[in-house]
């Protein structure tokens, strides 16, 4: 069986004037959120064996702040996932599928668009929380019987949607 972890970046500051969207940084609540989510991986072994990760800044902030807590395999930066739809991001998966297990670090819209057009049956929790939205920091772990070269739309299993705790 793989999983796929789907993690939406973590909250980002608004941008400056003159600052690129691609280039926003993390807030002090994303900084946290982000080892939450590492802590939590490594509560549940959740242990990705690769790593696709946005380019863009707040991404890759996400991406430090969980690993500076559990182990995230190996790491590809990919600058694609800034721009790619939900199907793209999938198609990236399938290329990197011969891998066990596969953390992609991206964004929304297409995060959630992914989560919930892979997730064809799931924990009910785990899939009424989706159903609520793909917060900040949110993370979707899908299992795949099939492997994830040949994942597609409705063949998951989303075994849970964890979210930072509040402190």
């Amino acid at each position: 069986m793989s999983r796929l972890y789907l993690l939406r970046h973590a909250k980002a500051r608004w941008a400056s004037p003159g600052m690129r969207d691609f280039d926003r940084p993390l807030d002090d609540r994303g900084q946290d959120d982000s080892e939450k989510v590492g802590s939590q991986m490594t509560f549940s072994g959740y242990v990705p064996d690769v790593t696709l990760c946005s380019s863009a800044l707040r991404a890759r902030q996400t991406l430090q702040g969980v690993a500076s807590q559990a182990d995230t395999g190996r790491i590809v930066f990919c600058e694609k996932l800034y721009s790619e739809d939900a199907a793209g991001y999938l198609k990236m998966v399938q290329d990197h599928g011969r891998s066990g297990s596969i953390l992609v670090v991206g964004h929304n819209p297409m995060m959630e668009d992914l989560a919930t057009a892979v997730s064809g049956d799931g924990d009910p929790s785990a899939l009424a929380l989706l159903g609520l939205g793909f917060p900040t920091a949110g993370l979707a772990v899908i299992s795949f019987r099939d492997g994830l070269a040949t994942a597609k739309p409705g063949s998951g299993y989303l075994e849970a949607f964890l979210v930072p705790a509040a402190d």
